[in-house]
This record gives C-alpha cells, sequence and structure tokens, in this order.
C-alpha cells in the first residue's frame, strides 16, 4: 500500500547561515528583479542539504571514525524492509521494482522500489540517468512526456504504454541497479550521512531515512529539512549534548504533524506503532528481534 509522499527537489548550494532573520541580494543595476528575502530557517535547512549531499573533508573525517550504524549492509537490508512494508505492505522489497500505480494522491504514478513519482521529479530524474547510461531502453521514448507532466498529476504522453514499459524495463537487471543507484543517492546516503553528523545511532539514521523517503528531500515546511529544522528548535540534537531518545521522540511529533498537515485523515502507523515503538522499547541499535505494525498488518524479523 502506497501512502503519498512531498517530493520536489531543490538544488543544493553550500549557503552561509547568518544571524540575520532575513537578506536581500544586492544588485547594481536599478533595473534588475527584486529578489524575495530569504529566512534564517531557509538558510540553515539549504546548509544542511548541502552538508547531507556534497562531500566536506571535516564531515567526512568525522563519519569515517563513526559505527557503520544503517550503512552496515544486514542493517541497510533491514532499513529497505521496514520501508517496504509501509510502501508496499510486504518485506519482499526486491518485488517492488516493477510496481507502477497512479494512488489518486496528485502526483501522478507511483512506481518503483521507492515509490519514485511522475509529478515529483524523482521519477524523470531516474529515467534520464538510466538512459544516459542506456540509450535504448523501453522508457527513453517517455522522456519528453515525462518532462511535460513533471509537477503535476498528468498522465498526457505515459498512457497508455507507460506502465507495461515500466514493468517490462524493470525486468532487466540494469534498471533494477539503476533504481538502487537512485535510492541511495538521493535518500539513503544523505539521510544516513546527516543523521550521523547530527550524532544518531542507527534508528536515528532509520528515522531520518523513512522521513527523506515520504517527505522527500525538499527544504519546505513540510520536507525532510524543514522537520528536522523545526525539530532542531524544540530538542537538541545529540552531536550538541542532547538525549537523542528526546531528539527522536520530537522528530517524530513533527513529522506526524506534517503527515497530518498534508493529508488530514492519513494513517500515522508507519511512525506511532513502528519507529517510535522501536524508540520506546529502547532499539536505538535496530537490533532484532523487531516486530512493528503498519496499517493494521504485523511484521517480524527475528
Amino acid at each position: 500500500m502506497r501512502r503519498p509522499k512531498a517530493v520536489l527537489l531543490f538544488a543544493a548550494v553550500p549557503l552561509a547561515v547568518t544571524a540575520a532573520a532575513y537578506f536581500l541580494v544586492p544588485s547594481d543595476s536599478a533595473d534588475a528583479p527584486v529578489r524575495p528575502p530569504v529566512s534564517a530557517s531557509q538558510l540553515a535547512r539549504e546548509e544542511a542539504k548541502s552538508r547531507a549531499e556534497e562531500e566536506q573533508a571535516a564531515d567526512d573525517k568525522a563519519i569515517a571514525a563513526l559505527p557503520a550504524g544503517l550503512s552496515a549492509p544486514a542493517k541497510k537490508e533491514l532499513a529497505q524492509q521496514i520501508v517496504a512494508s509501509a510502501e508496499n505492505s510486504t518485506l519482499d522489497w526486491r518485488s517492488a521494482y516493477g510496481y507502477i500505480e497512479d494512488i489518486g494522491d496528485g502526483q501522478g504514478y507511483t512506481a518503483g522500489i521507492i515509490g519514485f513519482c511522475t509529478g515529483t521529479h524523482d521519477l524523470l530524474t531516474l529515467v534520464e540517468r538510466y538512459t544516459k547510461a542506456h540509450p535504448d531502453n523501453g522508457l527513453a521514448r517517455y522522456l519528453p512526456a515525462l518532462r511535460e507532466v513533471d509537477g503535476t498529476d498528468s498522465h498526457e504522453g505515459l498512457d497508455p504504454g507507460f506502465t507495461k514499459a515500466w514493468k517490462a524495463e524493470a525486468e532487466v537487471e540494469a534498471f533494477r541497479r539503476a533504481q538502487d543507484e537512485e535510492r541511495d543517492r538521493v535518500y539513503f546516503e544523505p539521510a544516513v550521512r546527516l543523521a550521523k553528523l547530527d550524532g544518531l545511532g542507527t534508528l536515528g539514521q532509520f528515522i531520518y531515512y523513512d522521513a527523506m523517503v515520504f517527505h522527500g528531500p525538499g527544504t519546505n515546511a513540510t520536507s525532510f529539512y524543514g522537520l528536522r529544522e523545526r525539530a532542531i528548535h524544540e530538542a537538541d540534537l545529540p552531536s550538541e549534548g542532547g538525549s537523542e531518545k528526546a531528539y527522536l521522540d520530537i522528530f517524530l511529533d513533527v513529522r506526524e504533524q506534517a503527515m497530518r498537515t498534508r493529508h488530514g485523515n492519513i494513517d500515522t502507523s508507519r511512525v506511532d506503532t513502528a519507529q517510535r515503538q522501536f524508540l520506546y522499547d529502547g532499539k536505538l541499535d535496530l537490533e532484532p528481534p523487531l516486530t512493528w505494525a503498519v496499517y493494521g498488518e504485523t511484521y517480524r524479523v527475528p
């Protein structure tokens, strides 16, 4: 069972955070357009996004000294299983490479192992990158249509053949690898990297990852970096001496609020009876055995 995510990707540009609440970009030309003010909060979100996505020597050194955490192969596999329980109602996440459906959430077709969407840019990016490496693939002919519908829920130019083409391409090993690589590049690696810099252990890294998948790696108020920025205003990060459990509890509160803001009647069990349950059970290392429930179904990893 898919649940809507909010993904609009923004360019990550390193920015310095200033103490001022607002600034205007100066211009030497009287005719130059006036740019809107940018808040210090927005700058902080952009800086966090940059640290998550860009290699920075000091950060790399700090991360290298830490345990593997969610990056360890067994824990990464577990992470995909838990996400798949919420995204596809199964622990067999590899069964979803060929999944494609419009679930009526206003984001067009949702497809693949992480819920790439035709309306939220990530599916377009996946197909563009795949086509660059494999020009003769069965999805390449849909690129003009995918660019046209990006940011909308439209199927124009995609129906009736796109879903069949996706399922067929999902049988190709190279396309499966492309989905894995795009999942890691856009969602998994930035989430785990930033979580480690924030002083979070394996569970906290997973909580960031699942939030990145569901809310998207954007910097608006209900996207991942907006949620993190709100959470750190209410609780100190562990990297700054705060309690890991207290911070994660606040982060999950903020996340639930954002889920309900976007979709009033949404089922929040992927937070309530999964991640928060792990937290309250003291599973900060996400060490099996694990039992959790999502959308009324119970899952176990021994």
